[in-house]
Formats: C-alpha cells, sequence, structure tokens
C-alpha cells in the first residue's frame, strides 16, 4: 500500500518492520528484520525520519526507532492526498505554443474585430497608432484598459483623445500628402496586427513571430518620438527644408 503513496521498497519494508515490532529497534535490527542492506539502511531510516513515517530517539548513544502509528499514517497520507488533489483542481496548464505565422487579414470589419479583441485580451500593455477617428472606436476599451493598470501608449495622426496622457499627437502639414491612414496595435510585447490601405480597401497583417513583433516595436518607438519631436520643435522644423523634404516623403 505505501508503494501507490510514492515510497519505495525499501522504506515499504522499514516502515513494516517496524510497525510490526513491539519495541524500538536500532539499525542493526531493522537489517535484520527488513531484509534491507546494511549499506542502505541509514539513507532509507533519514528519508523515512524526514518523511514523518519514523520517530527516532538517543538512548544510551544509540539511535532507536519506531513506526508512526498506523491510524495516524493513515489520516496523515489522506490529508496529504487531498491537499494535493486541492493544490491540483487550482492549477491551470498552460501551453507554451506560439503561433509564429504570419496571418494576412482583409475587410476593415474583420481589421476592427480582431484589434478589439486584442485589446480586450491585454494584460500588460497596448501600443496603439491610428489616425484620429479610429482611436475613438476604441477609446472605451482603451480607458477601461488603462483603469485596470495596462499601460496604455500610442501616437495618433489628429488631435489627443481625453483621459490618455500616454497618447502623443501628430498633425500632419497641409503639404504632407503622401500620409496614408494606417492602423499599428502591440499588445503585451507579444503579438501585432499591423494594418494599409491597397487599392482603396484595407489590409493587415498579424502575427506573433518575435522577430517581427520586435521590428514593430521599434517602428512604434521611432514613431513616438519622431511625434515628440516634430510636435516640440514644429516652427523649427517648417523652417528646414532639408529635413521638410525628408518628413514629407513619409507614408506612416
Amino acid at each position: 500500500m505505501l508503494h501507490k503513496f510514492g515510497f519505495s521498497q525499501y522504506e515499504s519494508k522499514v516502515y513494516e518492520a517496524l510497525a510490526s515490532a513491539e519495541q524500538p529497534m536500532d539499525a542493526t535490527m531493522i537489517v535484520k528484520h527488513s531484509g534491507v542492506p546494511k549499506a542502505k539502511i541509514y539513507e532509507v531510516i533519514s528519508r523515512m525520519v524526514e518523511k514523518g513515517m519514523v520517530l527516532e530517539s538517543v538512548s544510551e548513544k544509540k539511535k532507536l526507532y519506531t513506526a508512526l502509528p498506523l491510524p495516524l499514517v493513515i489520516e496523515k497520507l489522506t490529508s496529504e492526498f487531498q491537499s494535493d488533489i486541492q493544490e491540483l483542481e487550482q492549477h491551470k496548464v498552460q501551453k507554451a505554443v506560439i503561433d509564429d505565422h504570419v496571418w494576412s487579414l482583409k475587410a476593415d470589419s474583420s481589421i476592427g474585430s480582431q484589434l478589439k479583441q486584442m485589446m480586450e485580451n491585454a494584460e500588460r500593455s497596448i501600443r496603439f497608432s491610428a489616425w484620429e477617428d479610429d482611436f475613438h472606436k476604441y477609446l472605451p476599451i482603451l480607458l477601461e484598459k488603462q483603469q485596470n493598470g495596462v499601460k496604455v501608449e500610442g501616437v495618433v495622426i489628429g488631435d489627443t483623445p481625453d483621459g490618455l496622457p500616454q497618447i502623443v499627437p501628430m498633425k500632419p502639414s497641409e503639404q504632407h500628402v503622401m500620409l496614408e491612414r494606417f492602423r499599428l496595435l502591440i499588445v503585451d510585447d507579444r503579438e501585432v496586427v499591423f494594418a494599409g490601405v491597397e487599392n482603396d480597401s484595407w489590409q493587415a497583417i498579424k502575427t506573433q513571430s518575435q522577430p517581427f513583433v520586435r521590428v514593430f516595436t521599434d517602428y512604434f518607438h521611432h514613431d513616438l518620438l519622431l511625434a515628440k519631436i516634430t510636435g516640440k520643435y514644429n516652427d523649427i522644423l517648417l523652417n528646414d527644408e532639408e529635413i521638410m523634404t525628408e518628413l514629407l516623403q513619409l507614408k506612416y
């Protein structure tokens, strides 16, 4: 029976020998009655003492051992078994599977639904860049996530929405005719969606591939820094023909 509870054959034999004895025994006597090799006996007894199945005492400089009474063993093993069951019930098995495919998405409604679901599932961080009207579509989710402790950062093409202090506005110049509509969402540094308009229709890619996630995260931070610089030094940049020429070449 002890075998079924994870005790080794030698441990079971030591307990059986002590439990059936009428008086405590020393190691030599346990070897004789249990059949456990002398070379192993002290190691086995030590384990059984550690597990609370055997009690030890010192009498006249000699160590004596006795078994924990069987009713107490039953109570002990039952309690430990119930504790293990509770721990198992509370344990959440998490699959460490990473989908590193790059998926294509089409249709504005499908892309929008995907962005919404990813935002709702965010646990630590949301990085979102989009035009002002797109930001307002997801504003309730972003505000709720921020209130729940999720870090929300972003760049908005237009005016900053209320309640999101970490959103940086970027207001294009009237000369910036090449600027195209886009959406970039990075959630928990784990998953990214980048969407743009091609042939008058929205298309996007979605991936958890870490090289792509890192690239788009760098892209986001560059965009964020550029928005801060152009916002702070707009008058200076407007008068710098070389820099303005480069800025006007940006599509996103």
